[in-house]
């Protein structure tokens, strides 16, 4: 009896303790199933949907969640802490995600110079600023591990900077300022052009080239900092050199028989900053009178540069534009073929030596970004004189303006076909001056080849010798009144009157040459052996060379004897021939 009175005593102790249980609980408001659902939070799908919101995000939320499911005590607290609403509204920015790559961010570092006709890239960034690169068509924008750095690449060197620092620092004083901001110093010199001594420095540590750009610039040795920019040639995709003589519609569509009949360019010097030239073609033989590497290269001769020095002074086969003219050859673009590339430092080495070194008329077929150190170059070179003419670039209708073409000290060309259309990668703008044939031109490659390509490099080159010869006709004609000449003899194509495709219309030697009065003054060659005056007047009575000459072309503009000296003359030069920003 004992015994069943204990047992059942325990019983009702036992019933009574889990009656008490669930009073309590009921008490509190939660039920069973409610406590159930709070144990199993892990299993929520929270967990997986961290990886897609963000790192940031999946810190806040994952701890959180955790900590609630292990006791029972928060537990109640726990489902109105992470309601659905919460978590959708912190998974909206995910389609703004920083490790996120989208293609069309890629294209506006890859526009202008840098891409082709069909909006392709023509070129990846190299190494260093020396100008080397490598081909890179159809590479940008591929994959989603592209960084933004790469393509920023394609306007400019990275890490490294164009400084103008004091000229009374010596080079080992030079290389410790480079040291005290982490830069080694790859070059540097005084430049009289602009009266100044500038730099070429690179990073070596490793930090953000914005956080050195500052540090340096802050030094009181530094007077400016900027990029390193990258220039490009402007030829189009050229074919493979052939041999070969075919007809040169650009004589014809220049009129340059007739013009050579009247001048030759003889004793003019015309300064061709482009890649290496073959001197020893026969196209150009006794035409180079100096050459200067401006890269330190070993490179040897580069189709372009070849290319844009037959179009000026070819005198076998082909005819150039200014067969006598002598060409200051200044390699300042380095690499591979079809890709050379070169950087602001290089090209103000070249200009330098252009001014320094007696060039009458500079030829630049190349393209790239408003560039200060450049502008300033340009400037200056100007100032002393010369004629400066650039190709208007190949990045088609929707590039922005190219430089150093739309600097208004320099006549930008754009290029046509053989039927007088404009060449569909042609630059257009306010800023273009004159239009020449630059599709499908035949002019001398490397080796003793020949090539056929197009480009506005081409146009340019021919233009080039087009001044020359009205430098021969009148060495004292100013670079205002050389180009009003161009502009006013130049043969109208497109919408009548000056437009953005073609300047004031296509360049006409014959017209601009019979513009100019005649100057018996005209100084001899400074160096001997350089012109091939009678070599020419051989070369004109061999068969077929000048029957290509035609009558007078329609559309010619009135002639008019533009004044050389007047000021009130030169005012109206500059209001006739540039674009109302200028």
């Amino acid at each position: 009896m004992t015994r069943k009175s204990e047992s059942k005593s325990r019983a009702g102790a036992y019933a009574s303790s889990v009656g008490a249980a669930l009073l309590f609980a009921a008490g509190l408001g939660v039920e069973v199933a409610q406590a159930q659902a709070i144990m199993r939070t892990p299993t929520i799908s929270v967990p997986t949907r961290t990886p897609t919101i963000s790192p940031s995000i999946a810190a806040r939320v994952s701890p959180g969640v955790g900590a609630r499911a292990v006791g029972v005590a928060p537990g109640p607290r726990a489902i109105p802490a992470i309601p659905r609403t919460t978590i959708t509204a912190r998974m909206r920015p995910v389609p703004v995600l920083p490790y996120a790559r989208y293609s069309p961010n890629l294209y506006p570092a890859c526009t202008a110079p840098y891409r082709d006709a069909d909006g392709e890239c023509l070129a990846q960034p190299g190494a260093g600023g020396d100008g080397a690169g490598k081909s890179g068509k159809k590479s940008a924008g591929k994959g989603r591990g592209s960084s933004t750095p790469a393509a920023v690449d394609l306007r400019t060197f990275a890490n490294e900077f164009v400084a103008e620092i004091d000229g009374a620092l010596s080079a080992t004083e030079a290389d410790e300022l480079a040291r005290r901001h982490g830069l080694t110093r790859v070059s540097s010199e005084n430049f009289p052009l602009i009266g100044a001594t500038f730099g070429l420095f690179r990073i070596t540590d490793g930090r953000p080239s914005e956080t050195v750009r500052r540090e340096f610039a802050a030094d009181g040795s530094v007077r400016s900092v900027q990029p390193n920019f990258r220039y490009v040639l402007q030829d189009q995709k050229s074919s493979v050199p052939t041999e070969g003589d075919p007809a040169q519609y650009a004589l014809a569509r220049l009129r340059l028989p007739q013009a050579h009949t009247l001048a030759h360019g003889a004793n003019v010097t015309i300064a061709v900053i482009d890649s290496g030239i073959d001197a020893q073609h026969p196209e150009l033989a006794h035409s180079i009178a100096d050459n200067f590497d401006a890269l330190g290269s070993a490179e040897g001769p580069h189709v372009h540069g070849t290319g844009i020095a037959g179009a000026i002074v070819a005198h076998a086969k082909l005819m150039g534009s200014a067969p006598e003219a002598r060409i200051i050859a200044i390699r300042a673009f380095g690499g591979s073929t079809g890709g050379a590339q070169s950087s602001s430092y290089i090209v103000l080495r070249s200009l330098n030596y252009a001014a320094e070194h007696g060039a009458q008329i500079v030829n630049m077929s190349f393209a790239g970004p408003k560039d200060a150190v450049i502008e300033r170059a340009i400037a200056a070179t100007a100032a002393r004189g010369l004629v400066l003419i650039a190709a208007a670039g190949n990045a088609g209708a929707k590039s922005p303006p190219l430089y150093p073409a739309a600097n208004p000290n320099v006549i930008a060309v754009s290029a046509t076909d053989q039927q007088d259309k404009l060449f569909s990668a042609s630059n257009r703008g306010n800023y273009i001056a004159l239009a020449a044939p630059g599709v499908d031109i035949f002019l001398p490659a490397p080796d003793g080849k020949y090539q056929m390509t197009s480009g506005t490099s081409f146009s340019a080159a021919y233009v080039s010798g087009v001044a020359a010869l009205l430098l021969e006709r009148n060495y004292t004609l100013k670079p205002e009144a050389l180009r009003m000449t161009l502009a006013k003899t130049a043969r109208d194509l497109g919408s009548p009157g000056r437009d953005d495709l073609f300047g004031d219309g296509e360049a006409d030697a014959f017209a601009a040459v019979m513009a100019v009065p005649a100057d018996s003054a005209t100084p001899v060659a400074a160096a001997s052996g350089t012109t091939k005056r009678e070599d020419a007047e051989k070369r004109r009575d061999e068969p077929g060379i000048r029957a290509i000459e035609q009558p007078s072309l329609p559309g010619i503009r009135a002639i008019e004897q533009p004044s050389l000296s007047s000021a009130d003359d030169k005012s109206t030069i500059s209001q006739a021939d540039r674009p109302a920003t200028r």
